[in-house]
């Protein structure tokens, strides 16, 4: 999945080149208007916009969107140089001043539009986009340089194609990358490698085994691609089952599930594989929603809260809140908060009650656990307890909809890799799991259903959840 922070500043410079156009075009023809007239400034800010004219103006904007998609300045540009991007930009910028001087001039007839128009137009233009794009470049640098925004990547290969990698994004921090280490079978050339002091973290027959046990973002594959090709091939339906990015210098494999997305770093090519739906602008929207529905719900049930928190208080010893780890998006593992409904100690009894175990999987239910307390079962019920868990939202740990975050015991008990494909997004309160049937539903068919969700995502099936979740909690349906 496309990195959320990415979403919503990808839309922010969607925004800002859209500004950038209005604001040229309008600075363009009101020097064009007052150099060929005898229309004050005054005069010419008070003139009134028709609605065919805004329409028109709305048409060239979508235009001017177009052809700098069509040039890929909305992709990453993480591994690109800077002199790649400002060409692309001067590309994009001139290929759209002359489509708004032919659509604009020639076929709209837009008066104001004539070659002085033109030329003041595409200065502008240009010199406020790259700059726009330089600032932006400067900034994610800064905010790597200090530890934000990082990638772990794991590079399979000791031959000079993988030393040459690492020794690229080590020196530059800017990129935003740190090297978690290297995977590599034994072969004559090891010897060489290990003078660079890199770690090697495990075999290739390992590959599978290390991206379950570490946090990793990103694998850059170098092997030789005739000689290791199965292996190679392997390695990504590897990263594919779990929702890790691939890279690959030259080649192209075809995954069943993953989309392959040709990108640059530096002078190379790359092929990365990306799998189920969540790209492009609906990610940053989900964010935005789930940070505005999470701090409302969180106004609106403070008063819950502080009901709950003293009944709890008062019918049980103990503390208020359950805090347990989690694994999050990409196994990052993240504190997860609850209203406690079991007796303190709990987490120790559970290794007694193994064989009462109702459910499938390497997870843990039973319907009468006794270690619930009454006001645990009423909590439970109504999902009461799942409250506190809009601060995570409000985090960004979790959002209002995905999977359901498991503990660090369920997780390790999976025995399948393509089930861990559902930590390659983010997870949620609640989720198609939830609203059908809960506790109720199979192992293997809520597993199946959590790859549902991240296949077929959309905002629409985030309402549709939610909408589903409210009749599912007045019924208590599978709660346990």
């Amino acid at each position: 999945m496309v990195p959320l922070r990415r979403q919503i500043l990808l839309n922010a410079l969607k925004l800002a080149d859209l500004v950038i156009m209005a604001l040229s075009f309008v600075l363009a023809a009101s020097i064009v208007s007052l150099q060929f007239s005898t229309v004050s400034l005054v005069e010419f800010l008070s003139m009134r916009i028709s609605v065919h004219n805004f329409a028109l103006f709305l048409a060239l904007l979508y235009l001017w969107h177009v052809i700098l998609s069509v040039f890929g300045l909305y992709h990453s540009r993480r591994l690109s140089t800077r002199r790649a991007e400002i060409a692309d930009l001067i590309k994009a910028t001139s290929l759209g001043t002359i489509a708004i001087f032919i659509g604009g001039g020639y076929i709209l007839h837009i008066g104001v539009i004539t070659p002085v128009f033109v030329g003041m137009f595409w200065a502008v233009s240009g010199a406020s986009s790259i700059s726009v794009r330089l600032i932006l470049r400067y900034v994610l640098a800064q905010m790597r340089l200090r530890g934000r925004n990082l990638r772990h990547v794991l590079i399979l290969g000791t031959n000079p194609r993988a030393i040459e990698f690492a020794r690229t994004i080590q020196t530059k921090p800017e990129l935003g990358y740190r090297l978690i280490g290297f995977v590599d079978d034994e072969w004559p050339g090891m010897e060489e490698w290990r003078k660079t002091g890199y770690p090697l973290i495990g075999q290739l027959q390992d590959v599978s085994e290390i991206l379950r046990d570490h946090v990793i973002d990103e694998v850059f594959i170098a092997l030789p691609v005739k000689s290791f090709y199965s292996e190679s091939s392997e390695i990504v339906a590897h990263c594919e089952e779990q929702g890790i990015i691939a890279r690959l210098s030259s080649e192209i494999f075809k995954p069943v599930l993953a989309r392959s997305k040709p990108e640059e770093f530096e002078d190379s090519s790359m092929i990365s594989f990306y799998t189920g739906g969540m790209h492009g602008w609906p990610v940053g929207v989900k964010r935005v929603l789930d940070f505005s529905l999470s701090l409302a719900l969180i106004i609106l049930f403070a008063p819950l809260f502080v009901v709950a928190a003293l009944a709890i208080k008062v019918t049980s010893p103990g503390p208020v809140l359950f805090i347990q780890e989690r694994v999050g998006r990409n196994k990052r593992r993240f504190r997860l908060y609850k209203f406690r409904t079991m007796i303190p100690d709990a987490e120790q009894k559970m290794a007694a009650l193994e064989h009462l175990n109702e459910v499938s999987g390497p997870v843990f239910k039973i319907t009468d656990d006794p270690r619930i307390t009454p006001l645990g079962k009423f909590l439970r019920r109504t999902s009461i307890d799942e409250l506190p868990q809009l601060w995570n939202v409000l985090k960004g740990d979790m959002s209002l909809v995905g999977p359901r975050p498991l503990p660090v015991r369920d997780y390790n008990g999976f025995d399948q890799d393509w089930q861990r494909r559902r930590f390659s997004v983010r997870p949620g309160i609640t989720c198609l799991w939830q609203v059908n049937g809960r506790n109720a539903v199979p192992f293997e068919k809520w597993m199946e259903l959590d790859m549902q969700y991240i296949d077929q995502w959309s905002l629409w099936l985030d309402f549709k959840i939610l909408l589903q979740t409210i009749p599912a909690v007045l019924r208590g349906s599978g709660a346990a």
